[in-house]
C-alpha cells in the first residue's frame, strides 16, 4: 500500500463520504437559537465526532471483521456496491440510500424542530455527524481501508485523513452560512454531481479489489 497514493485515496474518499455540506442545512436549522459561540462548540463536537468514529473503525475495523468471521475480500465488495449505490444516487440527484434525510419532507425542507440550548452536544453528536456527516458508507470505507492494512503506518494514515476531513467538517459548519449563500442551491447540486462522479471510480477499485481477494486468478 503506497503511503502517499492511499492517503490521498482516502481523503478522496472521506471527502465524498464524509460530506458535511450535506449537513448545512440540518445545522443550520438545529442552531437557529444558539449564540455565535454555542454555535462553534457545536461544529467542534460534530468534528470530534467524526474523527472518533474513523479512528474506532480504522484501529477495530479489521477485529471486527475477524470477530464475525467475514473474509475481508467479500467485506470490500459488499461494501463497494454500498459505496457505489451512494455515487449513483449522487449523480442522479436522489436521495443517498445510506445516509437518510432526517425530518425531510418530499420538498426537502428541514422539519425538525431546534432542540434547547442545553442540548448542543447532543445534537452535534446525532444527528449532525451520526449519520448526516458520517453514515454507513463512510464507517463501511474505513473498515475497507483498515481491513487492508499491511502495517501501522497504514492504519496511521486512515487516522490522518480522517482529522484532515474533521478539520474541514468543522471550518465548513461554522462557515455554513457563508458557505450556503455562496453556493446556492444551484452549486451545492453541481459539487454533489462530481463528487458522485469521483465516489464512483473509487467504489469500482475497491469492488475490484476484493473480487481480486476472493479469486486469486483474476491477479493474472
Amino acid at each position: 500500500m503506497g503511503l502517499g497514493v492511499e492517503i490521498t485515496k482516502l481523503i478522496l474518499a472521506f471527502m465524498v463520504l464524509i460530506n458535511p455540506f450535506s449537513a448545512l442545512s440540518l445545522y443550520l436549522d438545529l442552531t437557529r437559537e444558539h449564540s455565535t459561540k454555542e454555535r462553534r462548540k457545536i461544529a467542534r463536537i460534530a468534528a470530534l465526532t467524526v474523527f472518533i468514529v474513523v479512528s474506532v473503525f480504522a484501529i477495530c475495523g479489521g477485529t471486527l471483521l475477524k470477530l464475525l468471521g467475514i473474509s475481508v475480500g467479500s467485506f470490500q465488495v459488499g461494501g463497494g456496491i454500498l459505496v457505489l449505490m451512494i455515487a449513483i444516487s449522487m449523480v442522479s440527484g436522489k436521495d443517498n440510500p445510506a445516509k437518510p434525510d432526517v425530518g425531510m419532507t418530499d420538498e426537502h425542507e428541514i422539519t425538525i424542530t431546534a432542540k434547547p440550548k442545553d442540548n448542543g452536544m447532543a445534537m452535534a453528536v446525532v444527528p449532525i455527524a451520526l449519520p448526516m456527516m458520517i453514515g454507513p458508507g463512510g464507517i463501511s470505507t474505513v473498515i475497507i481501508y483498515a481491513s487492508a492494512a499491511q502495517h501501522y503506518w497504514d492504519i496511521i494514515s486512515i487516522i490522518a485523513a480522517g482529522f484532515l476531513i474533521s478539520l474541514m467538517c468543522y471550518l465548513t459548519l461554522i462557515a455554513s452560512a457563508k458557505v450556503s449563500k455562496w453556493l446556492g442551491d444551484t452549486g451545492l447540486t453541481i459539487l454533489n454531481r462530481i463528487m458522485g462522479m469521483m465516489l464512483a471510480a473509487v467504489s469500482i477499485e475497491i469492488i475490484v479489489a476484493g473480487l481480486k481477494s476472493i479469486f486469486p486468478q483474476l491477479l493474472g
